[in-house]
């Protein structure tokens, strides 16, 4: 555990650090302090890669495989890329308390990480609070703004009654297992599925509407917006990316563990279950992108942008409980590598344009290839693979994605895809409408700080790069994840 260790020993002396200097004094060394704690605990992640045989630790509740790996490695990177990118381009008014910021980030990457590991109800849980009330207090820590304010209040409110619909969901689970291990009530549900058959149709889609939330999916969408809107921007950006997906991460290994395998996939119950994953995936990607297309204002634009990739995302959890099809896992990874890079560049635009103009809406792109040409030029990249365009990483994300749902004969769910996928190119190109076709009037200037202009090309540069060696990745995926398949739960 320690890469976990690591997080929460960086977390206790950067806050007692933070605590012991004088205000007067620049926080940014709390920042690199930080960075180096997420680094140092990715490396310890990457040498756990490949293990002989699954680790299980605490009674079985913690597991250490490579689907825990591959998700920590994505939620530290999304967390290094926040981190980075914030450093010395935070402002007072932004976030009052920035030692806070720095360190608070850790405590919520540790959250996720200990959701992609559990193999407990209870580890689990303890993981999912500790991200959201985490996250509760990154979105609060713009005191003086209303729309912050407005935003915290819905979020907690929200999260906390999701929070509680998972919960209620579990208590269902231990109930008719007398376990909270995640193996231990599959194998005991399968056994006794008859008799106990409303009490499964009720904990699963319990679970599912919780998750949903956490995940933003439609219908159960209604905080993202606001959320988005009022929150700092690194704060959004990393609710958009690594929030996210520690959520899809413990949907993926609670769903598919509890409902997906064993003696339920001869049941009844198991075809209802894969359709209402479809139907959530397919109402997510219908309304974000539709929706999206009204929208001035870059975040909650970004936001419903989100609530579609959630529905994509949703679709290989979806067809990784057929049994004819068993590289979802794969899929469903690579495109959440490819939404990590072109998400975080572009935050990282809105960020340098925020900062530059004061403006968060579209408009602020106004002549932005004129004003800082370098910038627009990696824009157009992020917004290609945003957009799923070809020789980009959400293009061949999307195509695996779809190709896998073909193999399942889910061919009304591709179809989808497809039709929400080309709505989305409006919005998106709307991006470079206003960059090489609209003028800024105020003729206001462009200044990328460093750390801002690292983290936009390097997002822009891997995002084309995922486009031109799209198999070598996914074939690494596989190769570390084939390893360790058979004992995704039962090792």
């Amino acid at each position: 555990m320690a890469p976990e260790l690591t997080l929460v020993i960086a977390a206790v002396v950067l806050s007692l650090l933070d605590l012991l200097l004088p205000k007067q004094t620049n926080r940014t060394l709390l920042g690199w302090l930080s960075l180096i704690s997420i680094v140092v605990s990715g490396l310890f992640v990457v040498s756990y890669l490949n293990p002989v045989e699954t680790k299980q630790l605490l009674n079985l509740s913690y597991r250490i495989d490579d689907f825990g790996n591959i998700i920590k490695l994505v939620l530290l990177t999304g967390a290094g890329f926040v981190t980075f990118m914030s450093i010395g381009s935070l402002k007072k008014d932004e976030i009052p308390h920035i030692g806070e910021f720095y360190y608070l980030l850790l405590p919520a990457t540790l959250g996720g990480m200990i959701m992609a590991s559990s193999g407990d109800l209870i580890t689990l849980f303890v993981g999912l609070e500790l991200l959201s009330i985490t996250s509760y207090i990154l979105v609060a820590m713009r005191k003086k703004d209303h729309r912050s304010n407005e935003g915290a209040f819905k979020y907690i409110v929200l999260g906390g009654i999701s929070s509680a619909i998972i919960l209620y969901g579990m208590s269902f689970l231990y109930g008719i297992s007398g376990s909270t291990n995640i193996s231990v009530i599959n194998t005991v549900i399968g056994q006794n599925a008859e008799a106990i058959l409303p009490f499964i149709y009720l904990s699963f889609f319990l679970l599912l509407a919780g998750f949903c939330f956490k995940i933003a999916a439609a219908p159960f969408h209604m905080w993202a917006p606001d959320v988005y809107q009022g929150s700092a921007t690194p704060v959004t950006a990393f609710l958009a990316v690594v929030s996210k997906a520690a959520a899809f991460a413990v949907m993926f290994r609670i769903l598919y563990g509890v409902f997906g395998i064993g003696q339920l996939m001869e049941l009844p119950v198991h075809k209802d279950v894969l359709l209402s994953l479809m139907v959530v995936a397919a109402l997510a990607m219908v309304l974000g992108n539709f929706v999206a297309l009204r929208q001035t204002n870059l975040k909650r634009l970004l936001a419903y942008s989100g609530i579609a990739n959630s529905g994509y995302l949703l679709v290989p959890i979806a067809t990784q409980f057929s049994m004819v099809h068993f590289s979802n896992f794969s899929e469903f990874a690579f495109y959440l590598i490819a939404y990590l890079f072109m998400n975080i560049g572009i935050f990282a635009v809105l960020m340098i344009v925020e900062h530059s103009t004061g403006d968060e809406q579209i408009s602020g792109l106004a002549g932005l290839y004129y004003r800082a040409p370098g910038t627009a030029v990696a824009t157009v990249l992020l917004v290609l693979s945003l957009a799923g365009l070809p020789l980009s990483g959400g293009f061949f994300g999307k195509l695996y994605i779809m190709l896998g749902t073909l193999q399942t004969h889910n061919y009304w769910l591709a179809a989808i895809m497809i039709g929400t996928s080309v709505v989305s190119f409006y919005y998106y190109f709307g991006f470079i409408r206003q960059m090489f076709m609209r003028s800024d009037f105020e003729s206001r200037e462009i200044n990328v700080p460093l750390p801002l202009g690292i983290t936009l090309w390097l997002c822009a540069g891997i995002s084309v790069l995922l486009g031109i060696v799209p198999q070598l990745v996914l074939s690494w995926i596989e190769r570390i994840f084939s390893l360790t398949q058979d004992l995704f739960f039962f090792g």
